[in-house]
């Protein structure tokens, strides 16, 4: 079974500042894009959590299809 994974480092202003698509599933051209979408839609999730929790890594905050979301937030909450 091909999987693949997107990692993001995204700003403060929600900008994404590193993407990177690791795995060996076929790449799509809208794939980076519904990759942009569906971190946006968790980065609510994520901002809620972040101050609820002390834990650093958020596992499976959110999920599209197929697609699981899990984050890593900084030690400071710096979001």
């Amino acid at each position: 079974m091909a999987t693949t994974a997107c990692f993001m480092i995204v700003s403060r202003t929600d900008i994404p500042i590193y993407e990177a698509e690791l795995g060996s599933a076929l790449k799509k051209e809208d794939a980076a894009q519904q990759h942009q979408f569906i971190l946006h839609a968790a980065l609510d999730i994520v901002q809620d959590l972040a101050w609820t929790t002390s834990a650093m890594f958020l596992k499976a905050i959110d999920r599209f299809n197929d697609l699981v979301v899990s984050v890593y937030v900084t030690a400071g909450h710096i979001l």
